[in-house]
This record gives C-alpha cells, structure tokens and sequence, in this order.
C-alpha cells in the first residue's frame, strides 16, 4: 500500500506542474503568438495517463467507491485540483491503513 500511496502522490504532483505549464503554453501561445512550448501538451498528455494508471491502482487497492474514483481520474485536468485532490486521498488512506 505505501508504495502505490507513493506513487499515486508523486504522479498527483508531476501532472499538476505540468498542467500549470499547460495553462501558461496556452496564454503564450494564443495570447502572445509564440509557439516555443508547442512539447508542453504531448507531455502532459503522457504524464496524465501515467497518472490515470497509479490513481487507478490505488483506487483499486483501496477499494475506492465509483464517484471518488472519477473526482480523483478528474482531478488531473483542472489546474491546482490535482494537488488538493491529492492531499485529500492521502490524509483518506493514511487514516484507512495506518500509514504515517
């Protein structure tokens, strides 16, 4: 459990960074014409299905209900969620398994 805990975590913060940086490519690119982060959404893009992978089996693991599995799936496209979204389970499953 600790380690898919880890993981979950780790991949929770990656995608969130880069999805901050998706949003400033988006404002740079539209706002200001500059194509030179065009790699930004090819990145976040395999970051995020790693990151589907681990919430999944953590989910799994856990044995999360339909509705936290989607909020927490969810989480990794709205800027800063995935980092709430991530505090929340973590607090969740160390209480649940006893883990500090």
């Amino acid at each position: 459990m600790p380690g898919a805990l880890l993981r979950y975590r780790v991949l929770a913060w990656v995608t969130g960074v880069w999805l901050l940086l998706l949003v400033v490519e988006l404002i740079v690119k539209y706002g200001f014409g500059v194509d030179s982060l065009d790699f930004v959404p090819v990145v976040h893009g395999w970051v995020y299905f790693v990151y589907l992978i681990m919430a999944i089996d953590l989910g799994i693991r856990v044995r999360w209900p339909a509705a936290k599995f989607v909020v927490t799936l969810i989480a990794g496209t709205i800027p800063f969620l995935s980092f709430y979204v991530e505090h929340i389970r973590t607090r969740e499953v160390k209480a649940q398994y006893g883990l500090s």
